[in-house]
């Protein structure tokens, strides 16, 4: 055993002596105080002295223990609330060696509101803290947006806020499209519109055939009376529950409120397809790829990725999956205390409804996974292909873009966007609010002080600090290539690769020229998977600069001078925007003239006086 790892080994064995023999969840940490990896107990003193022999572990494992030199433990009631803990730990810190759920964002709901009396049908993410009845959850944003039409276009509830409602004379065009019955106007009475809301609740509790076959009635009833309107309007109802029953597999028997977690890997990787189904009714699907090592094994990646899944998401009564999962007891436990009610995990379903949602599931799984591999072996090609076009040491693992966006030099802000192998880097993207001197529309400029300022960022003290691109992209042509190569060499930069992308006659995509220091200008063929990627970071680069630059203007736009003004609250400022008209109006006024707003004395107006004058002093 070398030194490093033996220092490791010695660390957690003097953390071992004290340790008690309870539950709880304990972090190892390196000499820069970032935690490596997060675990939980039954047991932390027999599970920490499993770390105090490295030659038993993986080498991965071993070079989180060599690198460990301090560790920080919770202790707990019981294991159940030690993987609670763990799983929302891991979720804050996202430790390196630990199994990683990513892109864990909230998932929408339907929400009709309370405390109105004719509720309204909306789309809900976050906090539930608002009045009325949630429903959910669904898997993506276009599922939410799916049920929201045919709720619309089945039961014509308003999806207008309180306000727009308060303060509408006539019917919307939701009105007019047969999606709203326009309550707001008066065209239909309050009873009549919270029987719409209560069908709508039925229909997304899973009560759909019940709402057809009664409005099949009220068809015939309408028919039978000779009002043929009527019965169309019934008619078109029920067309659009029926549409969205077979879209939605609703009311499969056996199954009410569960979630499928269906794990599927291959080549190293993970995919887990999530189910969701509430009151018998198919919510949506999700694939999800977490970052784990290539010999983790399905059941311990499963079993991390439910608890960290379920750290921001309501629970359901019963979660199906499909393989074996270490502590399952100790995972029911934790999910029925995050509950508050009985869950139970059903491994490999054997027969019947779920056994075929698991198989469909695997399907997707496979497919999902089959794809990003594609994908990311199409990437890794292109990043080989780059390193040979440009003559790089090997395959970019960083690539920084920089662009800049102005309305004739005005609120101008520069971008850089981070890319990788694996995708955008955003945690990464950076804005740059050009301070100057730079003269209006100077982007050569401009791009120096972007560069300027990010490598001195990355320079600090002459010691690198943060990662370094292994490939600079800058949006234009030749000039933009020798701005940035002054900047490099006033820097004393010479190992990193820079090429500028220039639009080609015209703009035309496609035929865009690439320039790099002491070569011909390099073209590509239509369809190139090279310059297609290449465009693609160009366009999202331009794309953060728009963005920024239009927030900065925005904000510019919006901000009134007199909120500068010290001591001048809201009450004086209205009472001088009133007098004046304006705020230019304010600033070219005199003190005598300020001096008759009400509220302003000689000693404030000399104040708001010289504010707007003290430059020309």
């Amino acid at each position: 055993m070398n030194q490093e790892k033996r220092k490791g080994h010695e660390t957690i064995l003097e953390f071992v002596k004290t340790l008690p023999g309870m539950p709880g969840v304990y972090r190892m940490m390196n000499a820069a105080g970032e935690v490596l990896y997060i675990g939980k107990a039954k047991s932390l003193k027999k599970r920490v002295f499993a770390y105090t022999t490295p030659s038993k572990h993986p080498i991965r494992l071993q070079r989180m223990i060599a690198a460990t030199v301090t560790m920080e433990f919770t202790t707990t009631h019981t294991e159940a609330e030690a993987l609670l803990l763990e799983a929302n730990l891991i979720k804050k810190l996202k430790p390196r060696y630990n199994i990683l759920l990513r892109d864990d964002k909230s998932f929408p709901f339907i929400h009709i509101t309370g405390g109105h009396d004719f509720p309204q049908l909306s789309k809900h993410r976050g906090a539930k803290d608002q009045p009325g009845e949630y429903f959910g959850p669904y898997a993506s944003g276009y599922a939410v947006n799916e049920s929201l039409e045919v709720l619309q276009r089945a039961f014509q509830l308003r999806t207008c806020s309180d306000s727009i409602f308060a303060s509408r004379t006539r019917p919307c065009l939701q009105y007019q499209i047969k999606r709203c019955s326009a309550p707001c106007v008066g065209r239909v009475s309050k009873d009549q519109y919270l029987a719409q809301v209560e069908l709508a609740r039925q229909f997304l509790t899973g009560k759909s055939r019940d709402i057809q076959e009664k409005f099949v009635a009220l068809m015939q009833e309408a028919s039978g009376n000779m009002d043929f309107e009527t019965a169309a309007l019934f008619r078109d109802r029920i067309r659009v529950l029926t549409q969205i029953q077979q879209h939605q597999n609703i009311n499969i028997d056996g199954i009410e409120d569960a979630d499928f977690h269906i794990v599927h890997q291959d080549k190293g990787q993970t995919c887990i397809q999530v189910f969701f189904f509430r009151n018998g009714q198919n919510f949506g699907t999700r694939s999800y790829f977490p970052r784990h090592e290539k010999d983790e094994l399905a059941g311990d990646i499963l079993f991390a990725f439910i608890g960290q899944f379920y750290t921001n998401k309501p629970v359901p009564r019963e979660v199906v999956i499909n393989c074996e999962l270490p502590d399952l007891m100790v995972m029911e436990e934790a999910l029925k205390l995050k509950a508050g009610l009985k869950v139970t995990i059903q491994q490999n379903p054997s027969r019947g409804p779920k056994k075929e949602i698991v198989a469909m599931a695997a399907k997707n799984a496979r497919e999902a996974l089959a794809r990003r591999i594609a994908v990311e072996a199409s990437h890794a090609e292109v990043f080989e292909r780059l390193a040979e076009i440009f003559n790089l040491d090997g395959a970019p693992e960083r690539i920084e873009v920089f662009d800049n966006s102005h309305i004739s030099g005005s609120h101008a802000v520069g971008a850089m966007i981070v890319a990788s192998p694996d995708g955008w880097v955003k945690n990464s993207y950076r804005k740059f609010n050009i301070k100057g001197p730079v003269a209006p529309g100077d982007d050569y400029a401009m791009m120096k002080e972007v560069l300027t300022r990010r490598f001195q960022s990355l320079l600090k003290d002459g010691q690198q600090q943060g990662p370094w691109p292994d490939l600079l992209l800058i949006d234009g042509g030749l000039g933009q290539l020798n701005a940035t190569l002054q900047v490099m060499q006033e820097l004393g930069l010479q190992d990193v690769p820079v090429v500028s992308i220039a639009k080609g006659p015209d703009r035309n995509a496609g035929r865009e020229r690439f320039f790099m220091e002491g070569r011909e200008p390099i073209s590509f063929e239509q369809g190139d998977p090279v310059l297609y990627f290449m465009q693609r970071v160009r366009d999202e680069a331009h794309r953060f600069a728009i963005t920024t630059h239009r927030a900065r203007r925005s904000a510019a736009i919006s901000q009134n001078p007199l909120d500068d003004i010290p001591g001048i609250g809201g009450k004086r400022k209205k009472a001088l925007l009133l007098h004046f008209g304006s705020a230019k109006g304010v600033a070219e006024a005199g003190v005598a003239d300020l001096q008759k707003v009400a509220g302003i004395s000689k000693a404030v107006a000399e104040k708001i006086y010289g504010f707007f004058h003290e430059k020309e002093e």
